[in-house]
């Protein structure tokens, strides 16, 4: 008995049985019927809903084994609004509006362009180091794969020719992946738990942007996974004070006993690119600039 014959798998794989299970052309009641299926082919079987925790592990196992197949070891999550535009694309924004509300509103967002230019040079940053350890690639741009912020965030990797993530979610209204993530690092998900669970198991620094409800969502889960010890300590850094103190009161919630102040130190404020990737740099005394 040769070596390849020990090492090799006895039973019949299963990839195997569905292409002999797709290619079988028996039309009886017995074959028609969906219960005879195989199991893992029958999408409207693992659709039921007591199949919920199954789709669970699904979602859990299929980018966390396309991730370490990659050799994505870490990542910069980058969390941000998908409304704030590109400085190219602001051009007669605030005269579309037709209200003095609307008015000020786009007002507001483009003055917030400038961190699209920010997301994305932080980006090109990180992914310029190249930091690797044992095989794998380190501080890989992680973004939710979405359009401005998240765009921004792939677009600065793909400047500077590196691999990005994207975490897509399926949404009543429609969302595709930006043209900037790599392909075979975008993931779309079904649950945001798991979604968010991706952002963090291999995060090792993460950048926050203004943002609405879901990008605070994910940083204030965040804080509180750091706060109460379920996660080590990393860089988390808030791009935009005047925006952060005009939305949340930080300095209120530690006057009211509700958090203690030195959790006012989880988290630094920064206004560009440079001085988030120091931060992150000195942290882990990385050798890149």
């Amino acid at each position: 008995m040769t070596k390849k014959e020990l090492t090799e798998p006895r039973f019949r794989q299963a990839a195997e049985d569905a292409r002999t299970a797709d290619a079988a052309v028996h039309d009886t009641p017995q074959t028609q019927d969906p219960a005879y299926r195989l199991a893992f082919g029958d999408t409207d079987f693992l659709l039921r809903q007591e199949l919920r925790p199954v789709r669970f592990q699904l979602e859990l196992l299929k980018t966390e084994m396309l991730l370490e197949e990659a050799g994505i070891g870490s990542t910069l999550v980058i969390y941000g609004s998908a409304r704030i535009p590109a400085p190219d694309k602001t051009e007669g924004l605030v005269e579309a509006a037709q209200t003095p509300e609307q008015k000020k509103v786009a007002e507001r967002l483009v003055a917030k362009a400038k961190y699209y230019a920010e997301a994305r040079r932080l980006a090109a940053l990180a992914s310029e180091c190249g930091v690797e350890e044992d095989g794998k690639r380190q501080f890989v741009v992680c973004s939710g794969g979405g359009p401005s912020i998240m765009e921004a965030a792939n677009r600065g990797a793909d400047d500077v020719g590196k691999d990005s993530v994207g975490l897509n979610i399926v949404l009543p209204f429609e969302q595709a992946p930006n043209q900037y993530v790599t392909p075979h690092l975008s993931f779309q998900f079904h649950y945001f738990a798991l979604r968010k669970m991706h952002f963090l198991l291999r995060a090792r620094a993460v950048a926050v942007f203004p943002g609405g409800f879901g990008t605070f969502d994910e940083f204030f889960e965040l804080l509180t996974l750091i706060q109460t010890g379920k996660m080590a300590p990393i860089p988390i850094v808030l791009f935009g004070r005047e925006f952060w103190n005009r939305v949340v009161n930080f300095e209120a919630l530690a006057e009211e006993g509700v958090i203690s102040a030195g959790n006012l130190k989880l988290f630094s404020f920064v206004e560009t690119a440079d001085e988030a990737w120091e931060i992150i740099r000195t942290f882990y005394e990385l050798p890149c600039d």
